[in-house]
This record gives C-alpha cells, structure tokens and sequence, in this order.
C-alpha cells in the first residue's frame, strides 16, 4: 500500500481510531478504547497499537494523523478548561459570561477607529492585581478593537508586565462587530488551550510510541484541518470538531438527512443539505456560548450516554457527566451509596493522584476516604452550596477525582440492549433508584431511556425551530406535551443518521415520534474518526492560505 491515513476521535467516554487506505479511502481497521482522561496518551496509544495490530504498515507509509474530538466540547458543557477573567474595554451594556469573572475598563473606539475614551490604565491595573491569583488566562475585549486594537495591544501588555499568562485579543479572532459575541471567542480561546494543550501532546506522546512521526492534524469546527501547533493557540476553533466530522461522515451516506451523534457527554445533530453540511450563520453556538467562530451549522445538548440520572422531586438526566456504573473501576457496592440521603453521584479519587490533593478540608476527607456523595461531604465538612460546588469543579478541572452514577448507558446494560462493561453494579443501582417510584429495574431503566429519547427528539425540534423560525417556538417546544390543553406534535420530512454506540439503542425510538426512519452507516460507531481521516484525505487543511497563529 503505497500511503495510509489514520483519523482518531477523542471523546468524554470512549478513543476511536481508524486506519483508512489513502487511494481510496476504503477502512482498513478500527479500534474503541476508554479514553483515559488524566493521561490522554494511554488511551490514544492504545488505539492506535490496536489498528496497527489489525492491519500493520510501515510508520513511513502514514501520511497523516487527524483528529477529531469532542474534549472541547464537552469541556464548554461542563464548565471545565481554564479560570478566565474577561477585560471588557468600552462604555458598553454590561453582559455575563460562564467565566471566572467579566470586568469592565473605559477604553474603546468609535467605528472610525478613533478613540471614544482614554485608556483606565489605574482601573486597569488594580483589576489585574486583584485577578492574579484567581485565573490562569486573560480574554481581552476592547469596543470596536477590529478597527484600532491599540487598548487590547495595551492590556495585553499590562497583563505581560504584571501577571505572565496566556491572554487573547479579540482583534485577532474576530472582524465582526458584537461585543459579547467576540468577549464569548476570546474567552473561549483561554478557557480551552490547556485542554488543546494536553490532547495534543497526549497524542504526540503516543504517535511516539508508535515511531509516527508524519503531520499531526486537528480538525476545526469548520472541517477543516489544523497544524496541531497552531491549534492550541486557537483552541476554541476545535469547539466543534466532533460535529464537524460527524457532518463530514454522515454526508458520504444521504444528500439529504439530520446527522445525530449520541456521544457519552453530549449529543450533536447536523443538517445536511445536498450532500454537504450547512454552514452557521451567525457563528457557532454551543449551550449558552454565542461565538464569532466558524463552523458547520450544528446543535449540541448536554445529554448523552453517561448523562448523570438523579432523583430529586422527579426524574432528572443531564447535563453533568458521570462514568456509568458499568463502567466504573473499583466502585463501591452502590447499596453502600446510591439513593442514601441524596446520594446521587459518587466523588472518587483516581489512586494515582491521591498526593495531589489539595491540603484542605475537603481533599483530608477524599485522602482518607477515596469516594464520598456530595450529599457526605455537606454533612461531614460544613461545605455546601457553591463554595462545596467549585472546590469538587477544580478537582474534576485538575482530573483529581471522577465522578460515578446511573446513566443511559447503565439503563441499557440493564435491559441487555448493550455489552461494553459490567452490568452487575448497573442492575443494582436502577434496583435501587427504581424503588422510590415503585419500578422494578427493568422499568425504571425502560423510563430512563424514554426520558434520554424526550431529550434527544427536543434537541432535534430546538435545532430546526432555531434555524428555520428564529427562537420564537423555544417556549412551546419545551412544554409541548405537557399543556393541559394543546399538545403539539411534529412530524420531520428528512430522514435520521446515527453515529455512536449508543444510537442504535436511542434513535429508533426517537425517529419513531418524529414520524421519520434512522439508518445506522457501517463503522458508524467510530463515524467520527472516519470523518476525520476524510477530511484529512480529501486535503481540507488550510496550513498554505491561512493567516499566522495568535500571539
């Protein structure tokens, strides 16, 4: 074989990896791992060690390897990646962003270019002083900077001189006027480059094992593929990057079809139009985050497979992340914890990071006890609220800690609709959950499922109402089967296309309320990576045209 590709997806649950032949882009081996979180490398090593078994090829023979991942993503649903403090310079209305802080300098331009306001320099410097130790990178974003950067080139300076971390201009991220649009890209750029930073070294580290020594790409949100060493300096580009090549794959199998990916942390839905995904607009949107950045025209939820199921009042699923009982290593019979006085969720340590837990109340009791609820942990240290809420966050951020529970995943173990792991603990704990409702485990798992497909079909309606009416039915589709006196049903003229391990067990029944049919594309359980390895074949990276790096 005279060249080879390999394409690798990295998500919250699981690595894929393909080897794809480069004359035809025909699949020559595949590969599903864990991915291993607090070593990235692991996981990817591993994958790619298994392709190469199946199917082994000379290193020089491999003209690439692109990536996909959902890292990104997942990281902006869950509130992970970097602390980032947002400089908004300009007399402008007063926004809220899901950052560490957004503060306000006077500053700014007119749209001539000419300055509005001087510089608040004093302003500008107590503010860092009083920032310094709560953040690891700075966004910065002055009024109208696309015509005059100067105040951004000055704070970007200032922050150099008194506080040395990452900072990010919005003047060179965004041309585009909207202030609260480029403050959401620059801090997205801060929020993400350590996770960037981290998978692409991890993916480094394994290439290395495996002497791979060609290119390293990443896909974008736009689909198409960056340097990897330009991508960490634009991490918020890769945002997407799961869609991106869920759309790439899904359009080699319908001209006209919604691409779902059912993932472990979110689900993602693409509309493809005449054989190729639909461009955004307006800018990518994930969750709350309106962003200036570019990519395919997509939709992502935060519920997915490993969707965290709790009970308080009713049946809640999602958005938080969890590993699924099945899946967890070491966990404690979930008799000992599962659905005890609120007991929802287990905090665990990860053995190899125990000395790096913090000195404090809360990292003595996880030292001492390696898994605790959260609901123990408000008992035995006092800390509840937000204060207990951000000290487990930047244990999670640092990977210090997993978290456990029941999920869709564990809901199809239970009914055998799956077998990736143990089902034991997962029978077990929808024993346990399902008690208080009156169901046995096999019903309550039943009802999970129906619920997880609610959300999946609700997504599908807000991604079309959005991108064809605007947000004017956002309020009747969430209440839509539930108003006392009209209910609305909808029926979807395109056809579905699942892509994930969990969508075979999902999306039938979601296609089945929509009035539609699902196929299911072979390999599509590694669809991702395919659609990586594509993109990567077909010569989408833009590394000749494309302007420099950020500073």
């Amino acid at each position: 074989m005279a060249n080879a590709i390999i394409g690798i997806d990295t998500g919250g649950t699981f690595t894929d990896a393909v080897l794809l032949d480069g004359s035809d882009g025909r699949v020559l081996a595949t590969a599903k791992t864990a991915t291993t979180h607090y070593r990235l490398s692991r996981g990817i090593a591993t994958a790619l060690g298994e392709i190469l078994r199946q199917h082994p090829v000379a290193a020089h023979t491999i003209t690439a390897v692109c990536l996909s991942s959902t890292l990104a993503t997942n990281s902006v649903v869950e509130g992970g990646g970097a602390r980032v403090a947002v400089l908004v310079i300009g007399l402008v209305k007063h926004f809220k962003l899901p950052v560490k802080t957004v503060a306000y300098v006077e500053g700014g331009h007119t749209i001539q270019g000419t300055e509005e306001q001087p510089l608040d320099l004093e302003t500008l410097v107590a503010t860092l002083s009083g920032l310094k130790n709560e953040v690891d990178a700075y966004g910065v974003c002055a009024a109208m900077a696309m015509h005059n950067p100067s105040h951004e080139l000055v704070a970007e300076k200032a922050i150099g001189m008194l506080d040395p971390k990452p900072v990010f201009c919005s003047h060179r991220v965004s041309r585009q006027a909207g202030m609260r649009e480029r403050a959401a890209t620059v801090a997205l750029h801060a929020r993400l480059m350590p996770v960037m930073r981290d998978f692409v070294s991890g993916v480094q580290t394994a290439m290395s094992e495996h002497h791979l020594h060609c290119p390293l790409l990443v896909v974008g949100g736009d689909g198409q593929a960056v340097p990897a060493e330009r991508v960490v300096f634009e991490a918020a580009r890769t945002v997407a990057s799961g869609p991106a090549c869920t759309a790439h794959f899904g359009a080699q199998k319908s001209s006209d079809c919604l691409v779902i990916d059912v993932g472990g942390t979110t689900t993602d839905i693409a509309l493809i139009t005449d054989g190729s995904p639909q461009p955004a607009e307006d800018g990518c949107r994930i969750g709350e985050w309106q962003t200036h950045l570019e990519a395919i025209d997509m939709h992502t939820g935060g519920i997915g497979g490993d969707s965290l199921v709790q009970l308080d009042g009713s049946l809640q699923i999602g958005p938080v992340r969890v590993t699924p009982l099945a899946l967890a290593t070491d966990l404690p019979a979930p008799a000992n914890w599962l659905g005890v006085h609120g007991g929802c969720r287990l905090i665990m340590v990860r053995p190899e990071a125990v000395d790096e837990l913090p000195d404090n109340d809360l990292g003595r009791l996880l030292r001492d006890r390696g898994h605790l609820t959260p609901a123990t942990i408000r008992r035995q240290t006092g800390l509840g609220g937000v204060p207990l809420d951000r000290q487990l966050e930047e244990l999670a951020r640092r990977q210090l800690v997993v978290s456990c529970g029941f999920t869709p995943t564990d809901a199809l173990h239970v009914l055998n609709q799956i077998a990736i792991g143990c089902r034991a603990p997962a029978v077990a704990g929808a024993e346990l959950l399902g008690a208080p409702l009156g169901l046995s485990a096999a019903d309550f798992a039943r009802k999970v499922l129906q619920e997880t497909e609610k959300k999946i079909e609700n997504l599908i309606l807000a991604y079309l109402a959005r991108r064809f009416w605007g947000d004017s039915l956002g309020t009747l589709l969430a209440g839509r089967t539930d108003h006392p006196v009209l209910a609305v049903d909808f029926t979807l003229r395109l056809p579905l296309v699942g892509i994930g391990a969990a969508a075979p067990a999902l999306l039938p029944g979601v296609a089945k309320r929509l009035r539609t049919t699902v196929s299911f594309p072979e390999h599509g359980e590694v669809g991702n990576a395919i659609g990586a390895a594509l993109i990567g074949l077909a010569g989408d990276n833009p590394a000749k045209t494309e302007r420099p790096p950020s500073k």
